[in-house]
């Protein structure tokens, strides 16, 4: 790669199951003064910020052309401000490609999501499918990810017990990550005992509804240097789509999970996943089968080891998802944005009670569609 690019400020809102006191620009808002005043930047013409990228969705955000509300939030009314309605992470790809091209030296990334909003984040997910085949049977993500758990569980060797206690993990976690609000601890037993949604997810198996915004400022190595004096390099990414129908596809497989890591892993110099190799993983885990699963696409364990995985505390001895994940509570829209978002804080030495001493490299993971049907990696070092 000829040029470098780095994230160098991280702004996050607290995530809540409830944000009725803030609209989406009120959210927004607050992450771009935080990135601001984190920098030092401003919208200047000359060494300002002159690209945007957001993250929203029309079906949550109930209003056509999503972005349009958020132009004067990031300061793009007459700038260029391009939108990303998938999985966050692939916000970060976009302003890699936009300052590895040299079209721009500054990009600032900033995300929304508000799934209190619909009766039903589920009725959002169910418009994902095709209108003709799937969606009259009634398909959205969570019976997707019901079809996809028993598949993996029965092949992977998982129990519904490990289930639980990745749920109790993720909760525990949680209690350290101070933009989680209220989302209390939890006992195997109640989540054992919480309502089946989709055989075998169970209610808390699933992530929680949660309002949240999230941004980043990512510069070119020449612009990263003015703006901070920790800056955390992109060095790797990678994106992988499955086949549209499920019908096509084999849920209990991680094929793309696998090809995007291994583009972004050759971008990044990594020969061989391992410990050695990095530091720590966030992934996104929307339900609680998922971090097993991914963690075989990531090459922590082997195809089909996830239950043994989770057996020799694979998770904890890994550094995966020391914040909590997605089960303590991010929108769906910016899993994988929060994950790139606490992999930098742990680079910059600022993650808190979770700091994982000396963090040299981390991998983040985002997903998006039915059963991780879009993946994408991103790796960081500092």
């Amino acid at each position: 790669m000829s040029r470098r690019a780095a994230i160098c400020a991280v702004a996050q809102t607290s995530y809540e199951r409830d944000k009725w006191y803030l609209r989406q620009q009120g959210m927004g808002m607050e992450v771009v003064e935080q990135l601001i005043k984190a920098t030092g930047l401003d919208f200047s013409e000359d060494r300002g910020i002159k690209q945007m990228v957001t993250v929203s969705d029309d079906l949550f955000d109930g209003r056509t052309i999503s972005d349009s509300a958020m132009t004067d939030v990031v300061g793009a009314h007459y700038r260029c401000e391009e939108k990303v309605s998938q999985d966050g992470a692939q916000a970060v790809y976009y302003a890699l490609s936009i300052i590895l091209s040299g079209y721009e030296d500054v990009v600032m990334i900033v995300g929304h999501c508000k799934e209190s909003q619909p009766s039903s984040r589920y009725l959002v997910s169910h418009m994902a499918f095709d209108p003709f085949f799937t969606r009259p049977v009634g398909l959205d993500y969570l019976a997707a990810a019901g079809l996809q758990a028993r598949a993996y569980m029965n092949q992977a060797g998982v129990t519904e017990a490990q289930l639980a206690d990745i749920v109790v993990r993720a909760r525990r976690n949680a209690a350290d990550n101070p933009k989680i609000k209220d989302l209390p601890a939890v006992t195997a037993q109640q989540v054992l005992a919480s309502p089946m949604w989709a055989d075998p997810i169970r209610q808390l198996m699933a992530y929680p509804v949660t309002d949240g915004a999230v941004g980043l400022i990512i510069a070119s190595e020449e612009r990263a240097h003015e703006l901070t004096d920790k800056p955390v390099w992109i060095t790797g990414a990678g994106n992988c789509y499955d086949d549209f129908f499920l019908g096509d596809r084999d849920l209990a497989g991680t094929a793309n999970l696998q090809n995007a890591a291994a583009r972004a892993y050759r971008m990044a110099g990594i020969k061989k996943y391992g410990k050695k190799a990095v530091d720590l993983v966030e992934l996104s885990d929307q339900y609680a089968y998922q971090l097993p699963m991914w963690a075989e696409g990531l090459g922590l364990c082997g195809a089909g080891e996830g239950g043994a995985w989770l057996a020799r505390g694979g998770p904890d001895k890994m550094r995966v998802n020391l914040t909590g994940g997605m089960l303590a509570g991010n929108p769906m829209m910016l899993g994988g944005l929060v994950r790139v978002a606490e992999a930098a804080l742990q680079l910059r030495g600022e993650a808190g009670a979770k700091q994982v001493p000396g963090a040299k490299r981390a991998v983040a993971q985002g997903v998006t569609g039915p059963a991780g049907q879009l993946q994408t990696v991103v790796v960081l070092e500092n």
